[in-house]
């Protein structure tokens, strides 16, 4: 595969999500109820992403929400976050018709789609949008490679590595490797995708709406960030690796995530919000 990109190849790649599937007559209410994004409104067929927080605000799951009927839905969320997925759900399940149950499911994930391929592949049964929408990436739920292939043209086989590449060019978190539940929301990167600030009450609701009415900066931030930082004082380039500092000029910036391809992703220090964004790419 040839390094991911705006104009890059199309490619599939077969993997795994634990899902979660939520049915009764009190499932969308529950939801609704628990979640930091607007399940109420949620029509079927749609999909989008979701917090689950836990009351301090800090979180306790990264899922996708896919409404299948007025009284089912599909969570999902990365592999092997389930179960503590499931039990923070059931922690607050309180006399409401809602089961719950949990699997693992084969997913297709296409990826590096152009706009108007993305739609049509929307259309297959069993796909859902990922990422955000710019990202043109679509995960088909049970399907067969091949025939998910052919929807359109010029898709290729990928592997892990392209996927990774691509995960972190488009700065899209692994639940338990680049955030954890030891992040606030606003730590992540994801409020504009993951939160309505117009729904009703949620378990952590409280410190999400305050930090944002008071415009108050995260402790620390998710950021994407050139895998080689600019040349030090000495001439040398520092190159970035998952699990240790991120530095540039001498600076430690934060912490080192994810590596793969051009970028990282890197916990920010809310003291150099200033020199990350700077450095970072368009």
């Amino acid at each position: 595969m040839t390094e991911g990109g705006p104009n890059a190849t199309a490619f599939a790649v077969r993997t795994r999500r634990d899902v979660i599937i939520a049915h009764g007559t009190d499932a969308r209410s529950f939801l609704h109820s628990q979640l930091s994004n607007d399940i109420a409104s949620l029509g079927v067929g749609a999909s989008r992403y979701s917090f689950v927080l836990e009351p301090t605000g800090k979180l306790a799951a990264l899922v996708r929400v896919r409404c299948e009927a007025e009284d089912v839905f599909v969570l999902d969320v990365d592999e092997r976050c389930g179960q503590s997925a499931l039990a923070r759900l059931n922690k607050f399940k309180i006399r409401v018709k809602c089961e719950f149950e949990l699997s693992q499911r084969d997913v297709l994930a296409l990826r590096g789609l152009a706009a108007s391929s993305r739609d049509a592949v929307l259309a297959v049964p069993g796909a859902v949008a990922a990422w955000r929408e710019d990202d043109c990436a679509v995960d088909v739920f049970d399907a067969d490679t091949q025939d998910a292939r052919g929807i359109i043209a010029g898709v290729e086989s990928g592997d892990r590595h392209d996927l990774e590449r691509e995960r972190v060019r488009c700065a899209w978190p692994v639940f338990g490797v680049d955030i954890d539940g030891d992040c606030l929301p606003a730590e992540t990167s994801l409020i504009d995708v993951c939160v309505s600030f117009t729904k009703g009450c949620y378990p952590g609701q409280e410190l999400v709406e305050r930090m944002d009415s008071r415009g108050a900066s995260a402790p620390r931030r998710l950021m994407r960030l050139p895998a080689r930082a600019a040349a030090t004082g000495s001439g040398a380039v520092v190159v970035a690796a998952a699990g240790e500092p991120y530095a540039n000029g001498g600076i430690v910036l934060g912490r080192c995530s994810s590596v793969a391809g051009d970028f990282a992703l890197v916990m920010v220090a809310r003291a150099h919000f200033g020199d990350a964004e700077a450095l970072a790419s368009p």
